[in-house]
């Protein structure tokens, strides 16, 4: 975690503003209802909330990604560095800096893991030398991967594709990196080694991150401030070192509460008695 004063500077310079936005699938369905939130320069922001909350979505509209979804963002505003980019091409959005890695470790199955780092590259025309450069910078955060570049993508365990996803990313040289998901499928003592890695890819290469997450009590830990969405709107936010001592998130996202860790049983009733809902 930050000291409180590095944290406050992070805060003060938004690189992404999302205001008030509203998705709109199929001409019909109304998923997202007046999201607005604020992606510091250099930070790890965490947008936390369970299946089917709208974080996915909210990152597709940041990303462009929408349209291949019949989606589209019918209100509010996206900008990147003030200016506008919720209409803008997907891969006009990627130049800018902006790229999206999404849930499901999606990696092309036919080609080998270091070809599909390579693919990460192909807007890029800073020359061969700086690609290589930036592949062993890869490998050194993903040493497996070395281990695995020519086998076949499809072939490569759950983790293996979530790094060979991540660093297909970081080839871009991106400013900012929506990360969606990291922890599906994968066991706890993975995660955890995703997440460090994560945390130091932001230290040390200065990349902003934007983390939409189910899993809150990893994320919270990583994360420098997180937002809480719930049926397509954001129902809390704060700094995440406050987020994860407030009790209604130990209650209702850690399983915790005053008492301790509750049961299923204990809270399946929990939306009659959540505050933001009442």
């Amino acid at each position: 975690m930050l000291d409180a004063a590095k944290e406050q500077d992070i805060r003060a310079d938004t690189v992404l503003d999302v205001n008030n936005i509203e998705v709109i699938y199929n001409h019909v369905i109304l998923v997202l209802k007046g999201v607005s939130l604020a992606v510091p320069k250099g930070g790890i922001t965490a947008l936390l909330g369970g299946n089917g909350a709208g974080k996915t979505t909210t990152l597709k509209a940041i990303s462009g990604l929408l349209a291949s979804e019949r989606g589209e963002v019918t209100k509010g505003t996206i900008k990147y560095h003030g200016q506008d980019i919720h209409h803008a091409d997907p891969a006009e959005t990627v130049k800018r800096g902006v790229v999206q890695v999404m849930e499901g470790r999606h990696c092309f199955e036919h080609l080998t893991v270091e070809e599909n780092l390579l693919t990460g590259a192909y807007t890029r025309r800073d020359g061969n030398a700086a690609i290589q450069a930036d592949l062993e910078m890869v490998y050194g955060y993903f040493p497996r991967l070395r281990e695995r570049r020519k086998s076949q993508a499809g072939y490569t365990s759950g983790g293996e594709q979530q790094m060979t996803a991540i660093g297909r990313a970081l080839m871009s040289k991106p400013e900012t990196i929506l990360l969606d998901e990291p922890s599906m499928g994968l066991a706890p003592q993975l995660v955890e080694q995703i997440f460090e890695i994560v945390k130091s890819i932001n230290e040390e290469q200065g990349v902003t991150i934007l983390l939409a997450e189910q899993n809150t009590n990893v994320a919270l830990r990583f994360a420098h401030y997180g937002y809480i969405l719930e049926s397509g709107r954001v129902v809390m936010d704060g700094p995440a070192a406050e987020l994860r001592e407030n009790p209604d998130v130990k209650e209702f996202y850690l399983g915790m509460s005053e008492e301790g860790r509750k049961s299923f049983r204990d809270v399946r009733s929990y939306r009659r008695r959540k505050r933001w809902l009442s």
